[in-house]
């Protein structure tokens, strides 16, 4: 689904939930802008009729009645949209709220923001609410390049694409077909996982690498699309980030749920910290960092002199 599709169906979702009285056509229309600029009668009513059908797909249930002034009227009433209690777990928590700060500098970084809002209300555990008011260190996914949104739209639509790529020991960009698999953030880099149809092979592309506009390419996969935790693995090793060690780190009570995502074991202490151990290659220590007074590490001990370093060298900053 196009970001611009997406924009429209949420904005009549809102509209229609929204509302205390059925709304006509004429109201919805005047009321969203790109119905606005639709054009003609017949192109809004035909795109007013997909998207009522896509949210019904997606599950709103739309109600269909006569208003006074004897047009048909829509609305969704909240009662029977209300979606059951949520329940989530640390990991899932992790997950979600990564997902909104992916958007936090893109297009829907408005929506993503008012949705994870809406998850803490309902109960999703939260990272580090209780603390980063008084912080200003707080993990972050970065979302610079221009490649990200239409490489994302790629992979979930399983579509090939094309771009000129720039590789770190090269002066020039070659053009490169690839079916895109994934992306991966890594260490605050993006990186793309996916099949180069011209090498045959399995390659993993840095997003700050790519020039130019990403183009989307007709047909299908040629290649079987691996396991996500095998695309994972990859984009580790290919970044040098292959885990060769093992940390022992404190971690405040309710926070950190990435770190936990990634410890092997923890233990509860009792006084309102727990105890992880995590596996882990080079960069770790610029991690850990970003978690600001919500991490102590115990051991090794040259890890914990690089993470005290880099506070150090936040606090003369």
């Amino acid at each position: 689904m196009a970001i611009a599709k997406a924009e429209r169906l949420m904005n009549l979702a809102l509209c229609l939930l929204g509302t205390r009285r059925p709304l006509s056509k004429r109201e919805l229309r005047g009321s969203i802008e790109a119905y606005l600029e639709a054009g003609s009668d017949d192109s809004f009513n035909r795109m007013f009729e997909r998207d009522k059908d896509d949210l019904r797909e997606l599950g709103l249930v739309i109600e269909t009645v006569e208003n006074l002034d004897g047009d048909t009227g829509y609305l969704a009433r909240r009662d029977s949209n209300r979606l059951p209690p949520i329940t989530l777990d640390a990991e899932e928590a992790a997950a979600l709220g990564l997902a909104a700060k992916v958007w936090q500098q893109a297009r829907l970084a408005g929506a993503a923001s008012g949705a994870l809002q809406k998850l803490r209300a309902a109960g999703m555990p939260e990272a580090e609410d209780a603390y980063e008011v008084h912080s200003a260190l707080e993990p972050r996914i970065p979302v610079h390049e221009a490649a990200f949104e239409p490489l994302m739209l790629a992979c979930r639509d399983r579509r090939p694409v094309t771009f000129d790529y720039r590789k770190a020991n090269s002066a020039r960009a070659e053009q490169r077909q690839v079916e895109p698999w994934t992306l991966e953030c890594w260490r605050g880099h993006w990186y793309l996982a996916g099949w180069d149809r011209e090498r045959g092979a399995e390659r993993v592309f840095r997003l700050s690498r790519i020039t130019g506009k990403v183009r989307s390419r007709a047909g299908a996969f040629s290649a079987e699309v691996p396991d996500v935790v095998t695309v994972r693995e990859t984009v580790e090793s290919w970044a040098g980030e292959t885990a060769t060690r093992t940390a022992r780190i404190r971690l405040r009570a309710g926070a950190g749920y990435p770190l936990r995502s990634r410890a092997t074991a923890v233990r509860e202490r009792g006084d309102g910290w727990d105890e992880l151990e995590i596996p882990y290659g080079h960069g770790l220590d610029a991690w850990l960092v970003e978690f600001g007074p919500d991490v102590v590490v115990e051991e090794p001990a040259d890890l914990r002199a690089d993470v005290v370093d880099r506070l150090r060298a936040v606090a003369k900053d």
